[in-house]
């Protein structure tokens, strides 16, 4: 019963944060050095509110039942591992969004946001391997070293711990 309910939280807070990053590019690219200032102001509002209302918390949600769910359901296999790169790059996509937002709403008047399409691109190439990674759980070569897998029968190199 929990895991059904951890993994419905998880896909909820997935859909609201990839939908985050995906509008909000778009949106910060509706923005036109020149434009008046209401139209400025309402701009800087949605995509202020946007990030930190409703993208950063569904991110936090999201990460946070994910890891929740690996070790309910104990899935620690490489596929799983090549999926938390993945999310590691859309954290970084999160972050440069975020980063936008702040130049845009700083600089009024002297900063352009960069093109959407070069983000959009890359946040939906990395979405896609999200979901292909976890649709099709491919069977990939393991790649940590064998000695560090097994036990070297060796002592620590610190003191005994204190009792």
């Amino acid at each position: 019963m929990i895991l059904t309910w951890v993994k419905g939280l998880h896909i909820a807070a997935l859909i609201l944060w990839c939908a985050g990053l995906v509008a909000l590019p778009l949106v910060l690219s509706k923005h036109d050095v020149g434009e008046r200032q209401a139209d400025y102001a309402r701009l800087r509002r949605i995509t202020h509110y946007g990030y930190t209302r409703i993208v950063t918390p569904a991110a936090v949600i999201a990460i946070a039942a994910g890891t929740a769910l690996i070790f309910l359901r104990g899935v620690f296999v490489p596929w799983m591992f090549a999926k938390l790169v993945a999310v590691g790059l859309l954290v970084v996509i999160h972050g440069l969004t975020g980063h936008v937002v702040v130049l845009m709403s700083e600089r009024r008047g002297e900063y352009a946001p960069p093109s959407s399409k070069p983000l959009l691109a890359v946040t939906l190439a990395t979405m896609t391997a999200v979901l292909t990674l976890v649709l099709g759980k491919p069977v990939l070569p393991d790649l940590v070293p064998a000695w560090l897998k097994t036990p070297q029968h060796r002592q620590l190199p610190v003191e005994a711990t204190p009792t």
